[in-house]
């Protein structure tokens, strides 16, 4: 591994990042769309609202984090690209800024038909951004940036068979991953009628994203040939066999309900496609100039390289903490809060946690100083290992004893008195909640529970500190 290529290799992690989590977010767009009209289809876009709020800006921190790294490491690669896909850069840029408006304009409409240009808005803008960040993919993809300021075509650079094909797949592999991730929220907070609309919609996007991956190769073979054998014959051929079967896969796991590695296989699938293509145009970043003649000088390299695994100290640990409390609900409307960790294990938690603190900054201080005082390229290697290593035992350093606690069956759960023969707690509707007795259930409920919430409460005869799961469902 070569210094002028590691910042390569960031760009390519925020790619597949960006591709793997805010192609979900445009997705869910998607089917805030084709949602339909009444009542139901009001509770699928509150679902696909209520996922998303919490990480949206999140996700975008990837696509802020791929340009600042790509105009500081290849000033040439930047320069050439923003001034030849100038169209489609503003394009995608405008849907960005349109679906944040939304999010803010959402919070304080109150009309019916505020709510509908609302939801309008959001949702095309979530189809024209990826299908424009596609089409840009596509222009670089197939040769036709090349380098010079403003030294290609202003529209057939993004207007091409590649173009679209890619910008058309952008759109079905956000609503693939959408609809995936979409199931398992709704497995989460008990929503059954919204895990099978959101399961169809998976099935059926996953099959017409594989199709027009694999039917894609064809138009590849005709409009961009380099780029077709990079794929099927040179470096990219791995990635183009992990891809369909990790789609297969995906299908399978969706089918029988397998919602948590479902995710992750899908994951998978998307990332083989990034990956692939990186491979396949490897080592030239654009035609006639390689990623060793298009990177920046050594110091900045160097300076891009500390400062990018500096700001993984604070970026990975934080999205980690946050996609934590979104995946084990702590976001979810009216979601209980957790009474902590007991005292044992929450000092067991903190010994364990201080050698992890420490191994952390070992491996920090070694992994810069091999890249930074070392010349030679194993060092270098060596070095950035140490960095990953110090990235991956840093998120365990300063994850939250407090946020592992909350685990089913963990000692989160809320201590709940009862108050007529029901619990003592309100929740929204729909939601799933847990909750320890902190006194034994006065018998069989099925009366004043079941007139106020719809619905029986299975926790009769249970023991005090049993942990119990039921439903509201309010009429």
């Amino acid at each position: 591994m070569h210094l002028y290529s590691l910042p390569l290799y960031f760009i390519l992690i925020g790619l597949i990042l960006y591709t793997v989590l805010g192609g979900a977010d445009f997705g869910a767009g998607l089917w805030q769309l084709t949602a339909g009209r009444g009542h139901e289809a009001e509770r699928r876009r509150d679902h696909a609202h209520d996922a998303l709020a919490p990480v949206w800006e999140a996700n975008h921190v990837w696509l802020v984090f791929v340009l600042t790294v790509t105009w500081t490491a290849y000033p040439v690669v930047s320069g050439s690209v923003a001034s030849t896909l100038s169209v489609p850069l503003f394009i995608a840029a405008l849907g960005i800024i349109f679906r944040g408006t939304t999010y803010a304009l959402g919070a304080g409409a109150s009309e019916p038909h505020e709510r509908r240009v609302i939801d309008s808005v959001f949702a095309l803008s979530s189809i024209l951004t990826p299908f424009a960040l596609g089409t840009i993919t596509g222009g670089i993809a197939s040769g036709r940036v090349p380098v010079g300021n403003a030294a290609g075509d202003l529209w057939t650079s993004w207007v091409n068979p590649t173009s679209m094909l890619i910008g058309v797949l952008a759109v079905a592999i956000g609503g693939f991953l959408a609809a995936v991730y979409l199931c398992a929220d709704a497995v989460r907070v008990g929503e059954p009628d919204l895990e099978r609309w959101f399961r169809q919609r998976a099935l059926a996007s996953g099959v017409l994203a594989g199709a027009l991956a694999l039917g894609g190769l064809g138009v590849l073979r005709a409009d961009s040939p380099t780029l077709y054998r990079g794929l099927v014959t040179g470096s990219g051929l791995p990635a183009l066999v992990v891809s369909p079967l990790a789609g297969i896969a995906t299908l399978l796991l969706v089918w029988l309900r397998r919602y948590g590695p479902g995710r992750a296989s899908a994951a998978l699938a998307v990332a083989a496609i990034v990956t692939g293509w990186a491979l396949a145009q490897s080592p030239n970043f654009l035609p006639g100039l390689t990623v060793r003649q298009a990177a920046a000088p050594r110091d900045t390299l160097i300076a891009v390289t500390v400062a990018v695994l500096g700001g993984a100290v604070i970026l990975f640990p934080s999205l980690s903490l946050l996609f934590s409390l979104v995946l084990r609900g702590r976001f979810d409307p009216g979601r209980l809060q957790g009474t902590g960790v007991p005292p044992v294990q929450a000092q067991r938690a903190a010994g364990k946690h201080g050698l992890a603190g420490r191994v952390t900054g070992a491996l920090f201080l070694a992994g810069i100083g091999l890249l930074t005082v070392a010349g030679a390229e194993w060092a270098h290697a060596l070095g950035v290992l140490c960095l990953a290593g110090f990235v991956v035992v840093g998120v365990y350093a300063v994850a939250p004893a407090e946020v592992a606690a909350d685990s089913p069956g963990g000692p989160g759960a809320q201590r709940v008195p009862w108050r007529g023969g029901v619990p003592a707690v309100m929740a929204p509707a729909g939601r799933r909640h847990r909750v320890r007795c902190a006194e034994a259930p006065p018998g069989p409920t099925t009366g004043a529970a079941s007139k106020a919430h719809g619905r029986p409460w299975p926790g009769a005869g249970a023991s005090v500190g049993q942990d119990l799961y039921w439903v509201f469902r309010l009429k």
